[in-house]
C-alpha cells in the first residue's frame, strides 16, 4: 500500500488471533501496522508481532528494493508493535533504533536489547531524513508511559501510535466507528486526560494523514475522527439514548428489563440498547455505556452483594472514569435486597453522575407496583 510517494505501508494482518490482549474478541482479526518513510535516509516506523516477523521483513525488502533502512522508530513498546525488533536488528545491524528513554528501558526488559546503536528522543526532538524531518511528540499514557508519536513535516503525516486505532484486519471492510470505539474505551479509555493533552498538541500541526498502529490509514474527513476522539476522551455522551445492562438468574429481572425497554420505546426514546451481561461481549457493553447518555443497571442481590457479571461491568466503567451520565437502578431480591445500595456504592468515586428519582425494587417477581415504577422510570428517562 502506497500512502504517499515516499511513505509505504509494510504492516501485516492477523487472522489467527482470537483474543486481542488476551481479552478482546476480534472476529475480524487485527492489523499490526508498520510504515516505511523513504527519503535520503529511510525510517521504519515500528515493528509487528513476532509471529509475522518474516512476512514483515519481506514487506520491508519489497518496499525498499536494494536499499536498507537507516532507522527503526519505536513509538510504543507493547509486544504487538515491538516484538520483531530483534529480527530487525539481525537483518539490519547498521540501522539505529530511535525511541524514548522509557522505551529503551522496556526494550532491555523485554528483549535484553541494550545496543549502542540508538537515538533517544523526547518531546520536541527531530530527526532529519534529508528532504523531510520527523518531529517527536510525547504521548505518555496513551496508553503506556513510554509512548511517542511522530510527525512528518513534508507529507503532513501524524504517526499516531495506538491513537485512532481500531480492532479488525485491513482486508476486512467494516464500519470504523464501532470497532474504534470499542478499542478506545477498552484499551485507552482510562487515560482520557492524556488523550486530551495529545489532541491539543496535534491541533497545532497541519495534518493531512493519520497513520495509526492498528486499523486503516485515515486520509479523508479527519475532523470526523478527531471530533469523536475529543468526545470520547472528554467522557461526553456521543448520542442520546438509554442502555439497560442487566443480569437475571431465573428470568424475573429480565422480564422487568424488557418491560422497561418497551415503555422507553413507546415513549419515544431515541435509542434503547439492552445488554445481558452474562452473555454479551463485555467490551461491547462498556462501549455502549460510554456511547449513550443514560444507563439503567439491573441486577439481583447475590451473596449480600450483586451478581458477579454486574460487579465486573461496573468495575470496567469506574476504572475508565465513567462520568457525565444519568443512572437508574433496578434491583431484585427475595429477601434483604441490597443490589441498588451496592451498585451506588461502587459508583461513589465516579464524577458528575445524575441518579434518577425512581428506581425499581422487585421482590422476586414483577408485580403491579413494579409496573408503575417502571412506567415512572421510563417517563423520567425520556423527559
Amino acid at each position: 500500500m502506497i500512502i504517499t510517494d515516499n511513505v509505504k505501508y509494510i504492516g501485516v494482518n492477523d487472522h489467527k488471533v482470537d483474543l486481542f490482549e488476551g481479552q478482546y474478541i476480534v472476529p475480524n482479526g487485527m492489523a499490526y501496522n508498520s510504515y516505511a518513510v523513504i527519503d535520503e535516509k529511510i525510517a521504519i516506523m515500528d515493528t509487528v508481532d513476532s509471529t509475522f516477523a518474516d512476512e514483515w521483513l519481506n514487506n520491508i525488502k519489497n518496499a525498499l528494493g536494494d536499499r536498507k533502512p537507516d532507522y527503526l522508530v519505536i513509538q510504543h513498546m507493547e509486544p504487538d508493535h515491538s516484538s520483531s525488533i530483534c529480527h530487525f536488528v539481525n537483518a539490519y545491524p547498521d540501522a539505529k533504533i530511535v525511541s524514548s528513554a522509557k522505551a529503551f528501558t522496556m526494550m532491555k526488559n523485554f528483549y535484553e536489547i541494550d545496543s549502542d546503536e540508538k537515538i533517544v528522543v523526547s518531546e520536541g526532538s527531530t530527526l532529519s531524513l534529508g528532504g523531510r524531518e520527523l518531529s517527536f511528540v510525547g504521548a505518555p499514557m496513551v496508553h503506556w508511559p513510554e509512548v511517542i508519536v511522530t510527525y512528518d513535516n513534508k507529507d503532513k503525516i501524524l504517526f499516531s501510535a495506538d491513537g485512532f486505532g481500531k480492532f479488525g484486519a485491513l482486508d476486512v471492510e467494516e464500519d470504523w466507528a464501532c470497532e474504534a470505539r470499542r478499542y478506545y474505551f477498552g484499551i485507552v479509555g482510562k487515560f482520557g486526560n492524556n488523550v486530551q493533552s495529545l489532541l491539543k498538541k496535534a491541533s497545532a500541526l497541519e495534518i493531512n494523514i493519520i497513520c495509526p498502529l492498528h486499523g486503516p490509514v485515515l486520509k479523508e474527513n479527519l475532523g470526523y475522527y478527531i471530533d469523536l476522539y475529543n468526545t470520547w476522551s472528554g467522557y461526553q455522551p456521543e448520542e442520546e439514548g438509554v442502555v439497560i445492562a442487566y443480569t437475571s438468574i431465573y428470568g424475573n429481572t429480565k422480564k422487568a428489563v424488557m418491560k422497561l425497554r418497551d415503555e422507553l420505546v413507546a415513549k419515544g426514546c431515541p435509542k434503547v440498547v439492552v445488554n445481558d451481561l452474562a452473555r454479551c461481549d463485555m467490551a461491547e457493553a462498556v462501549e455502549d455505556a460510554f456511547r449513550y447518555s443514560k444507563i439503567v443497571l439491573a441486577t439481583t442481590t447475590y451473596n449480600g452483594e450483586i451478581f458477579p457479571f454486574m460487579r465486573e461491568f461496573i468495575n470496567h466503567l469506574t476504572e475508565r472514569n465513567f462520568t457525565n451520565r444519568t443512572v437508574g437502578f433496578m434491583e431484585n431480591g427475595t429477601w434483604a435486597p441490597m443490589a441498588t445500595k451496592v451498585m451506588k456504592g461502587m459508583l461513589e468515586k465516579s464524577k458528575n453522575l445524575q441518579y434518577t428519582e425512581t428506581n425499581v425494587k422487585l421482590l422476586s417477581a414483577m408485580n403491579d407496583e413494579n409496573i408503575k415504577e417502571i412506567d415512572s422510570l421510563a417517563e423520567e428517562l425520556c423527559s
